[in-house]
Order: structure tokens, then C-alpha cells, then sequence
């Protein structure tokens, strides 16, 4: 449906009302497309803002649209820094663990909301808060307070950090 939407929106061009529209829209456009609207970075923002669960997970344009989204934020490699972390919102839920690893704890606030996670990514959570290289510390550490923040992550955590976790 909202494939169709945007071809009966963008009949004649992309309107300059764009974004007055759902977000979920842009998941079938480009940045190129949007660029008469805004930036590039305008269009990740929106997108990493979308429910990106329209479409299929590790479907073509889900991986499509995170390829555009690192090359418009110039990411050349695999470590993201905090702020286009933000930028990329719910785009993070796709990054792989190669990423996640060399980005600590950057990504982690975002990976906590993602409805769902790759072994990969799982095993790259589990090795970035075990090294205790982020703003939660090591598991040691970790009070009722830090369980809270990483709530949404709590299902990855397993056996070996859980035991490390004071009572």
C-alpha cells in the first residue's frame, strides 16, 4: 500500500510537502529523490524515525537504504560515532556485528529499541558489554539503575555477564 502511495504522490515530482507526509513513505524513495525537500541527512533522520518493520528484515531495501544512510553521513568504515548513531535511529537495528563491535557502546541506546536482533548482532552486544568499554562499565558494576537503561537488551544478555552482575 504505501508502495503505491508514493508513486500517487510523486506523479508529478516529489511534492515539497514531503515530509507533512508519514515517514514510512521514504522508506520507498531515495535520498536523490528527497533532495529537493532537504538534505540527505534530513532523509536519514526521517527514515532512522520510520517504523522501518514495513519492510522485511535483511530485505534488499533494507540493506539498500542503510548502504545510502552511511555513504550520506561519509561512515567509510564500520565504527559510528554517537551522533549519527542518533541520525540513523532505527537504522542501527540493521548494522552488523562488525559494526557494533567497533562502535562500543555508541549504538547501544538504539540496538535496546530494535524489535528484533541478529545472532550476529547479539554476539557483537554480548562482547561490547562485556569489555566494560562503554558508559555502563563493566557488568561488575552495574546496579538496578544500569539494568533499567539497558532493558531492552536485557534478553541478549547471557549466562557469563549475567553472573558478573552484583546481587
Amino acid at each position: 500500500q504505501l508502495s503505491c502511495l508514493v508513486k500517487m504522490v510523486t506523479l508529478d515530482g516529489i511534492p515539497k510537502d514531503l515530509d507533512s507526509y508519514p515517514k514510512e513513505l521514504l522508506l520507498f524513495l531515495s535520498p536523490s529523490d528527497y533532495a529537493g525537500t532537504g538534505s540527505c541527512v534530513q532523509y536519514v533522520a526521517s527514515v532512522g524515525q520510520a517504523n522501518l518493520d514495513v519492510l522485511q528484515k535483511e530485505s534488499p531495501q533494507r540493506k539498500q537504504l542503510l548502504l545510502e544512510a552511511l555513504a550520506c553521513l561519509r561512515i567509510p568504515g564500520t565504527q559510528v560515532n554517537e551522533e549519527n548513531a542518533e541520525i540513523l535511529g532505527g537504522l542501527v537495528c540493521d548494522l552488523g556485528g562488525e559494526s557494533i563491535r567497533s562502535s562500543g557502546g555508541h549504538l547501544l541506546k538504539q540496538l535496546a529499541q530494535c524489535g528484533s536482533l541478529l545472532p550476529e548482532q547479539e554476539e557483537a552486544i554480548r562482547s561490547v558489554l562485556s569489555s566494560g568499554n562503554t558508559t555502563f562499565g563493566p557488568p561488575e558494576t552495574w546496579s538496578a539503575l544500569t539494568l533499567n537503561e539497558l532493558s531492552g537488551l536485557i534478553p541478549v544478555l547471557d549466562r557469563s555477564i549475567l553472573q558478573k552482575i552484583p546481587e
